[in-house]
């Protein structure tokens, strides 16, 4: 009996001791909406049952449990039952996370969350293994190799995907439309993102890919920009900028990416509970492309950081969103570190676009909604309309200069119509803009 009490003692000091050291004055920073007698009195009576659970789980459980692991993961628990987004780092994770907002890292190149149990794929990013390999964004990851997914962590997931490259994985996939599950074999790689890409679609139109917010976006999309107007040699039409599939990233690179595009005006504010969590980013006196008109493309898998962008952008008047409904990620994560090297990834605010619209469980909308299409061409044997040209001993147009020219033209609209519809019709958007405006 004696030592039992001695068990319950010891534990429910470590207990104690973790709870005050690590979470301050968490427990008596209630809602002020919910008024309470004790809110500066820690709830000794929930703590007894957590000690009382912690010594059976060490003196009953079928294998010995170290008190490191079992703290460890009531952290972990503590934590994962906030949000999908707040979780405990190890050194090891939190390591991970810095490489990852620097633009290298190693593994497969996707981004993912919890749903219900499974690892839910937000978006692939550009040129990875993953995007190569076919995962898209709304994929279910239901096994890894031969380990179910249901009961892991999502820190022991990514850490299970992660691994040597050249190494491979066995993803077990269930996907919207398809019966049975899929299963993708997928050799590791180190991820080397390279955030903003950019060509000329047709001479005056340009077209800016951004793949993810790093600490470097921002400068990287205005060498971006400078490189396109020495092309086009002039100022630009106008501009495609394409966040599909951008999981996000840092909030300072969306901040910047959206002041490129905006003379003034307010560009994302977030609210929280604690003070500094309330933040306001304005924009600048300057335009990159000086009032050209922008269409942004975006779908499910654009989030976060993406979505910041995408709504300031619909908000100030200054483009046009044309895709599917964004992610719907409108919550902020604070990064603190821990004394043992780790650290805490917590959710303290929202995002709000200009007009004060959450973002978070909602997405953006897009003005123009385009369905999730792929076009394919007509075989040659089927009926195609005859034209004047198509008669035999039609009369000759005089004008033979021009044609090899505008032949080509019709084949790189073709062919981009085929290759990536939404990008077709974003560039058919700048060209009625640009006539109206004429």
């Amino acid at each position: 009996m004696l030592k039992k009490k001695t068990i319950l003692i010891l534990s429910l000091g470590i207990v104690l001791g973790v709870f005050m050291g690590t979470c301050g004055s968490v427990f008596a920073d209630r809602d002020n909406n919910e008024p309470s007698a004790d809110t500066d009195t820690l709830p000794f009576e929930d703590l007894r049952t957590f000690t009382e659970i912690f010594g059976r789980i060490k003196r009953d459980y079928v294998e010995p449990v170290s008190d490191k692991k079992l703290l460890e993961d009531a952290i972990r628990g503590m934590l994962s039952g906030l949000d999908p987004h707040s979780a405990y780092l190890v050194a090891d994770e939190y390591q991970e996370l810095k490489e990852g907002t620097t633009g290298q890292f190693g593994g497969l190149g996707i981004e993912v969350t919890m749903e219900n149990g499974f690892i839910k794929v937000v978006s692939p990013i550009d040129d990875t293994p993953a995007q190569k390999a076919g995962i898209r964004a709304g994929d279910l990851i239901v096994r890894l190799d031969d380990k179910p997914v249901k009961g892991m962590s999502l820190a022991d997931a990514v850490k299970m995907m992660r691994g040597e490259p050249g190494s491979k994985i066995l993803l077990t996939i269930v996907r919207e439309g398809e019966e049975t599950p899929l299963k993708i074999s997928i050799a590791r790689d180190i991820i080397k993102v390279k955030s903003v890409k950019s060509r000329m679609l047709e001479k005056g139109y340009g077209y800016v890919r951004i793949s993810s917010f790093q600490s470097g976006t921002g400068d990287n999309l205005k060498e971006a920009i400078t490189a396109l107007k020495k092309e086009n040699k002039a100022d630009l039409k106008g501009l495609v900028l394409d966040l599909r599939n951008n999981p996000g990233g840092v909030l300072n690179a969306a901040v910047e990416v959206s002041d490129a595009f905006l003379k003034s005006g307010l560009i994302v504010y977030t609210e929280g509970r604690i003070e500094n969590s309330e933040m306001r980013f304005s924009a600048a006196s300057d335009d990159l492309i000086d009032d050209a008109p922008i269409v942004v493309l975006i779908n499910a898998g654009s989030a976060s950081a993406s979505e910041i962008v995408a709504g300031a952008l619909q908000d100030q008047k200054r483009a046009l969103i044309m895709g599917e409904k964004s992610f719907g990620k409108g919550s902020v994560q604070t990064i603190l570190p821990t004394s043992n090297g780790a650290a805490v990834k917590l959710t303290t605010a929202r995002y709000y676009t200009p007009s004060g619209r959450s973002i978070q469980a909602e997405g953006i909308e897009p003005d123009i909604t385009l369905a999730h299409v792929k076009l394919e061409s007509l075989e040659k044997s089927d009926f195609m309309p005859v034209k004047e040209a198509d008669l035999s001993g039609h009369l000759q147009n005089g004008k033979e200069s021009g044609k090899s020219t505008d032949d080509t033209a019709n084949k790189d609209k073709e062919a981009l119509e085929m290759k990536d519809y939404a990008l077709s019709e974003a560039l058919n958007l700048l060209k009625g803009i640009s006539i109206m405006k004429k």
